[in-house]
């Protein structure tokens, strides 16, 4: 296959690569800087993988501008696991914090948080069908509060928060969805996590970055996986990491560095969310985004059509042109088109005509 003949990837995750990175990592697949053989057959331990490992960690910092005063831990289990590992890890025995349920993954974390800690529910947009973020006046933080835990993108819902939520605690943030999609305030974080395969890398890998003074003021027994001082006092190698999905995330962040940095995706994550959503809203009604305009999110943009025989009609005929996973969550149905970092403005311009296409002939 050449690079002229790959898809439209609207995938959620994993999400679809730069294709410079991708050619790297086929022409060293078979040797790996010299070694003689691919980087996921050698050893964590190896000078060539501590090279990739170790740049990878100053690479994140570099493009996140994170702070010395954070750790920044490469870690497996997905986010899911930091729904518990995080309360494992903030909160003392007795200590509480507040969750907004803002969709799928903040009610996951809400609800795996309970099972370590008494946290509790500061927002819920269940009463809405989960179809926008709260406005910081609806939050309700108790004073006793260690953290506020926001999910910054609901990927089945389609909704973001377009600017943190102003409050009296620190925020710990699951970023999975639109991890380094824009600049982060460290200033208002105790931490922020996301699983790299929605905007950095290849499932497998998730990163952690969390302040140094939070490490070990739990007071739990923990078991060394679960705690994040292990993982700091090794810089992410007290067992073997997902070597693989570092050492392509580890390619991601150079390409992203020379394309001009988290300012310059921020701007293309606007321009694609802004075609597809001027589609939606110039067709007359014909495509519907049931999302609050001020809550929409510039990752993952979902919409109805009239029906759900043209729903599928629309995702069948949009494979057969080269314009792949755009069928909705199943728990949500419709079109998800999912326009990560790496997706090319000129995909999203395809996909936009195709969108003019179909309403036309079906219409």
């Amino acid at each position: 296959m050449t690079t002229s003949s790959r898809v439209h990837n609207f995938c959620a995750g994993p999400c679809t690569l730069p294709v410079p990175v991708l050619e790297e990592v086929r022409d060293e697949l078979l040797d790996f800087d010299g070694t003689g053989m691919s980087i996921i057959e050698g050893s964590h331990r190896a000078a060539a993988y501590d090279t990739v490992h170790m740049d990878a960690l100053a690479d994140f910092r570099s493009l996140a501008a994170i702070p010395d005063d954070f750790a920044i831990l490469f870690l497996q289990g997905g986010a899911s696991l930091q729904f518990a590992q995080v309360p494992m890890n903030l909160l003392a025995e007795g200590q509480t914090a507040g969750y907004l349920n803002t969709g799928a993954w903040g009610g996951k974390a809400l609800g795996d948080a309970v099972k370590v800690a008494p946290v509790y529910e500061a927002w819920s947009g269940a009463g809405e069908a989960f179809m926008r973020m709260p406005a910081a006046d609806e939050i309700e933080v108790r004073g006793d509060s260690t953290y506020l835990h926001v999910t910054t993108n609901e990927t089945i819902g389609g909704i973001r928060l377009p600017d943190l939520p102003s409050v009296d605690v620190p925020l710990v943030s699951d970023m999975s969805s639109d991890f380094l999609s824009r600049a982060i305030d460290w200033d208002v974080h105790d931490l922020a996590y996301g699983g790299a395969q929605k905007n950095l890398g290849p499932a497998g890998l998730t990163v952690v970055v969390v302040r140094r003074d939070r490490l070990s003021g739990h007071g739990r027994n923990l078991a060394s996986y679960l705690d994040y001082a292990t993982h700091e006092a090794n810089d992410s190698m007290a067992n073997t990491p997902p070597m693989f999905a570092i050492y392509v995330m580890g390619k991601v962040l150079r390409w992203m560095q020379a394309e001009g940095g988290l300012g310059e995706f921020e701007r293309r994550a606007a321009e694609r969310a802004s075609l597809v959503y001027g589609a939606i809203d110039g067709s007359d009604g014909w495509y519907t985004c049931p999302v609050d305009v001020a809550s929409r999110s510039h990752m993952n943009i979902v919409f109805r059509l009239p029906d759900e025989d043209l729903e599928k009609r629309f995702a069948a005929e949009a494979a057969d042109a080269g314009m792949v996973n755009l069928k909705g969550h199943r728990s949500v149905g419709g079109i998800r088109a999912s326009v990560y970092n790496a997706m090319p403005v000129a995909s999203v311009e395809t996909l936009v005509d195709f969108m003019g296409s179909f309403r036309a002939a079906n219409g």
